[in-house]
């Protein structure tokens, strides 16, 4: 009796390949800021493992990028301070932007609980963390002239006109052909072509 493999019968062109979706776009990003966080701790003297991070290396990994920042953000005594769009460059430090420093701090916040960290002991929601991403926002806003208010939905102006105005009433003809409550939009319908 000869055996056949179920491989061997198969098609190589009806073969299908399942291959994973690709990671997301916000996905990558979290794990290339993990594995930058890691080597920022791993690089640290003396080097800090996971589970010794505090919210305080996480201020100091903050303060760190700041070094790679593109933003200016404009001293109190300089003559830009508070100007949305200054008129000439002026010596002021560029930063890392708030709403950048704050979307790189959810994602960290989410990895750290993905590689098996705990989540009470998450270092990157701590107090500290969120009280500096507060004073970076808001100094970020009174130096450059900016605001940080959380946007409200836009409702559309049109539609919530239409909503207030009483409806129109339908001319008579229109007005029996509808359906009355509970009736079926195909009436007596019998399936018969007419």
């Amino acid at each position: 009796m000869e055996l056949i493999s179920h491989q061997a019968n198969r098609n190589p062109n009806t073969s299908i390949q399942l291959t994973p979706p690709s990671p997301s776009r916000y996905e990558n990003q979290k794990r290339r800021d993990w594995n930058t966080f890691c080597q920022y701790l791993r690089n640290h003297r003396p080097p800090l493992s996971l589970p010794s991070c505090s919210g305080a290396h996480v201020l100091e990994f903050l303060r760190y990028l700041d070094q790679f920042g593109k933003t200016k953000v404009h001293h109190q005594n300089c003559a830009f301070f508070g100007l949305p769009n200054p008129p000439a460059p002026c010596p002021c430090p560029l930063r890392q932007a708030w709403g950048s420093l704050d979307a790189l701090i959810g994602r960290l916040r989410a990895a750290y609980e993905e590689n098996g960290g705990p989540p009470e002991a998450n270092p990157f929601g701590s107090r500290a963390v969120r009280l500096y991403l507060r004073e970076v926002r808001d100094f970020q806003a009174k130096a450059r002239g900016v605001s940080y208010e959380k946007k409200r939905k836009r409702v559309n102006k049109q539609k919530m006109q239409t909503l207030s105005q009483p409806q129109p009433q339908m001319p008579l003809p229109l007005q029996q052909e509808q359906p009355q409550q509970g009736q079926s939009v195909m009436g007596n319908y019998s399936g018969a072509i007419v």
